[in-house]
């Protein structure tokens, strides 16, 4: 399942939020009049993903509750727009598939409203991983239910490991290090880890990975910017990957233009031994018919820097609720339980998760599903369901999703991409990632 990022630019969002509020000048009696027209009706929008899945999941719906759902959907390149003109034009819509990246713009811009009142949803908090309920909130207030989750790995060729005479994977960054030289010295792999590092959607969750795993976070509690703090901040990562890049040449100097998909073909045809890829892609490397070392790649936990940890960075999608719909009583009750349908169980059972997961591998966000014996037997024809487990419990929510993300990003990729090219020093790299931010943050308020 792809992990694009459309850019939240922050002129965009100014010129679509002040559209939508002359179109809320309209007033409440525009609200009541599209609900009335709506009926019991629930206007349901998503991707174009699992469509069999989703009508067949939605029909059942229908039977059990006898509420209507009016169900469409569009190509996740065209989504994102096709949804905001919807919101603006004030279309009928209910609920809708959301991603994290996209949850302070929409939620500000009055598009989606939070779902915390309704009890029937927020009792799976408690089953649900920490970092999806994080994905989910925004400023207090919880939107939604998960639909899809997934999470940075760390990979490795345990047939080429053994041919350099390592019996286990690294557990720290400088046992990264240590293993990449030998297994280099060995001449199995010139450059035994891959780094996609090219400035796309993908990168922001590279560098997550590599920060939070260091020990670092780009801001704080209070979303001001300690990127550029050597001790609390993301230098500690990028200087390891500028060694690794240039002291220890265990990392292609090309690497900053390799996308995720470049290296998880390079991955998959035996050029590396170790590679940082969405956990996903498991199935993909461990597949003969699509890659070369099927059978031999498996997962570790996230390598830890000096004073870090194995945490890693976590993604999601949710289920979420339409300013429109929350508007009128009728219309959010039944959203609401469609809500639960998908998010969380149906009939007792959490199924759709277990449906996207058994029939595209789509990973899941609620806690029970690892105890589920068909779930169990997928996972482990294609990795160990214990470390993809134990992985997860530790993944976070990346801490600088905010309408102002798209335009800060730009420039901290570039940031990085600038210290690997030693076109400045780490520190120097940070802390014109640090300003942008600082700059961003005070413009938006």
């Amino acid at each position: 399942m792809s992990n694009q990022f459309k850019n939240l630019n922050r002129r965009d969002f100014l010129k679509k939020t002040a559209a939508a509020g002359a179109l809320g000048a309209l007033g409440a009696n525009g609200l009541i009049t599209q609900a009335m027209a709506a009926g019991d009706t629930v206007h349901f929008m998503a991707w174009s993903a699992a469509v069999d899945l989703v009508k067949s999941h939605v029909a059942e719906f229908q039977k059990v509750t006898g509420i209507n759902v009016n169900y469409s959907n569009a190509p996740w390149a065209q989504y994102r727009d096709n949804l905001i003109t919807k919101f603006v034009g004030n279309a009928p819509i209910d609920m809708m598939w959301v991603s994290d990246a996209w949850l302070p713009e929409w939620a500000e811009a009055g598009w989606i409203k939070p779902v915390d009142k309704f009890d029937n949803l927020m009792k799976y908090n408690a089953e649900a991983e920490k970092f999806c309920n994080d994905s989910m909130t925004y400023k207090g207030s919880q939107y939604g239910l998960t639909y899809y989750t997934d999470f940075m790995a760390f990979l490795y060729d345990d047939e080429a490991l053994k041919k350099a005479g390592i019996s286990n994977p690294p557990k720290s960054w400088d046992e990264v290090t240590e293993q990449c030289l030998k297994i280099k010295n060995a001449g199995i792999a010139e450059y035994p880890l891959m780094l996609a590092l090219a400035q796309e959607s993908w990168l922001i969750e590279f560098l997550a990975a590599m920060t939070y795993s260091h020990g670092g976070n780009f801001t704080d509690d209070k979303g001001n910017s300690i990127m550029q703090d050597p001790k609390e901040g993301a230098v500690r990562a990028l200087q390891w990957v500028v060694d690794a890049v240039h002291k220890h040449k265990i990392v292609s100097p090309a690497s900053v233009e390799i996308g995720e998909l470049t290296g998880l073909k390079a991955f998959a045809s035996g050029n590396h031994a170790f590679a940082l890829e969405p956990k996903y892609r498991m199935r993909t490397l461990n597949d003969p018919k699509q890659s070369k070392i099927a059978g031999r790649v498996k997962q570790a936990l996230m390598p830890m820097g000096m004073d870090g940890s194995h945490a890693t960075v976590g993604w999601m999608r949710f289920h979420g609720m339409s300013a429109s719909a929350a508007a009128d009583k009728t219309r959010a009750e039944n959203t609401a339980r469609l809500i639960e349908w998908f998010g969380g169980k149906a009939n007792g059972e959490y199924k759709f998760q277990k449906y996207l997961f058994t029939d595209i591998g789509a990973g899941f966000g609620v806690k029970p599903l690892f105890n589920d014996a068909d779930v169990q037997n997928a996972y482990n024809s294609y990795a160990d369901v214990n470390i993809i487990k134990e992985q997860q419990a530790l993944a976070r929510k990346k801490d600088v999703v905010t309408p102002w993300f798209g335009e800060w990003n730009e420039v901290h990729g570039s940031s990085w991409q600038a210290a690997i090219l030693q076109k400045a020093t780490p520190a120097e790299a940070m802390a014109k990632a640090g300003k942008k931010w600082d700059e961003l943050k005070k413009e938006m308020g």
